[in-house]
């Protein structure tokens, strides 16, 4: 595996991970760490993150046709996203405004194959 493929998964489990934290603060309450459900998620997203064999051709797991969560850990990192997606742009400005970036890049990649 190349090291731009693994520097690009490192980068989205930070970000995932992130976005997780920002979500337990702001609902749980949490501080100087996750709640045990959190925790739980951001353990899966980091192992599926880890499994992904579409890392070097995906922009995102929501763009993926493989969903390869659980139903129940894909509705949760769903309000998660939902939830933290918009709030990133004040935590995070560059990774909030790279993530806009691509999928509007992606968005004209999808609309000229179809």
């Amino acid at each position: 595996m190349g090291a731009d493929i693994e520097a690009k998964r490192q980068r989205e489990k930070a970000i995932v991970n992130e976005m997780i934290a920002l979500y337990c603060r702001k609902k749980h309450g949490t501080r100087g760490g996750l709640c045990p459900d959190c925790a739980a998620l951001a353990a899966y997203a980091q192992q599926r993150s880890d499994r992904c064999p579409f890392m070097e051709t995906k922009t995102f797991c929501s763009n993926c046709s493989v969903h390869c969560y659980k139903p129940e850990m894909r509705e949760k990192i769903r309000d998660v996203m939902r939830f933290s997606g918009p709030r990133m742009l004040f935590v995070h400005p560059v990774a909030a405004i790279r993530h806009v970036m691509e999928t509007k890049r992606e968005k004209r990649r999808l609309e000229e194959l179809g």
